[in-house]
């Protein structure tokens, strides 16, 4: 087995990115592996999910520790997300894809990596709107203190994202997120980041035996990577409460649709000029959201500001007056 520096590097960068964003390293690791050091994909896919199994554990422990983890909700996205993760791998062998199994899987890929960019944006939006923030970050604003679990819904969202993260790796993070903030608005945003790393575990965890059992795991380009990713991961999530996180998320969402698009074979020249559009329409676009959203927030707050029209305002100087007749 030989340590591969470059690759070292490469899984510094991206966990260092992780931890300073939270997002997963599989819309991130899988991508660089194939674009920059031209990894096989069903290799890059394999080597990326075991090494997510060492690196997902460290933050599902601390918030474990701080009890900000809804369990009934970790244990019903398990049932549907550790049987379709390991199925997920097994799909990539017996389905008759033949000769053109790396060419499907870099369209599954690209969708996932699609999907993953589009759940940031509706994340940033979502934020916006249930916090009451015009910066479009966090999770949802608590408004209950109980969360009813739905079970059949919340197994769905779990066998869909198992079978995106065992056949690509993505880890479908900030889709989960997206369709909890919708499902269980009452999530306080700890809890929300604490449940989506737990469920985490278990299910890279059934992905990972799967890949080691049917993929095309390589032990050096896994090792190479966990080397550089975990202390990035952890030097990251240190300097991550100073980082301008929501900026480095709207960047990533860009490098994520351009990624996602080049996958699924969209000529070069459309991606580069989709990228260019994204970085110049997107934070405009977003400007006028925000904006749109802190006036109609300041008119609302003024609206009740305002006092009624059938009482009058009191004098300022009142206390001045002298009392009527009689009083004295």
């Amino acid at each position: 087995m030989s340590i591969d520096l470059s690759l070292v590097l490469g899984g510094l960068l991206v966990g260092f990115v992780v931890g300073l964003t939270g997002m997963g390293g599989g819309a991130l690791m899988t991508p660089m592996l194939i674009f920059f050091f031209r990894v096989d994909p069903l290799m890059a896919v394999s080597s990326d999910v075991v090494a997510s199994l060492f690196m997902k554990p460290a933050g599902a422990y601390v918030h474990l520790r701080r009890r900000t983890v809804n369990l009934k909700l970790v244990l019903w996205l398990c049932v549907g997300s550790v049987p379709a993760a390991f199925s997920g791998v097994i799909l990539l062998r017996v389905l008759p894809f033949g000769e053109s199994l790396n060419e499907i899987l870099k369209i599954i890929l690209g969708v996932a990596l699609l999907l993953a960019s589009a759940g940031l944006v509706v994340r940033a939006v979502l934020g916006m709107l249930q916090r009451n923030t015009a910066l479009g970050e966090g999770a949802a604003k608590p408004t209950r203190p109980d969360v009813v679990v739905k079970p059949v819904p919340t197994v769905l969202l779990g066998a869909v994202a198992g079978l995106l993260v065992g056949m690509t790796s993505v880890g479908a993070g900030s889709i989960i997120i997206v369709v909890l903030l919708l499902m269980y608005p009452g999530l306080k945003a700890s809890q929300l980041v604490g449940t989506d790393l737990v469920q985490a575990v278990p299910l890279v965890a059934a992905a990972s035996l799967g890949h080691l059992l049917y993929g095309d795991f390589s032990l050096g380009l896994t090792v190479s990577l966990l080397i550089g990713a975990i202390p990035g991961a952890f030097f990251g999530a240190r300097v991550s409460s100073r980082a301008p996180g929501g900026i480095i998320r709207r960047v990533l969402a860009i490098l994520l649709l351009a990624s996602g698009l080049k996958l699924t074979g969209v000529p070069t020249e459309w991606v580069f000029g989709v990228t260019i559009a994204a970085l110049i329409l997107g934070p405009l676009l977003w400007v006028l959201i925000r904006n749109r959203y802190t006036a109609i927030k300041h008119e609302q707050r003024r609206a009740r500001a305002k006092p009624s029209g059938n009482v009058p305002p009191p004098c300022p100087d009142a206390q001045h007056h002298s009392p009527p007749e009689g009083t004295r």
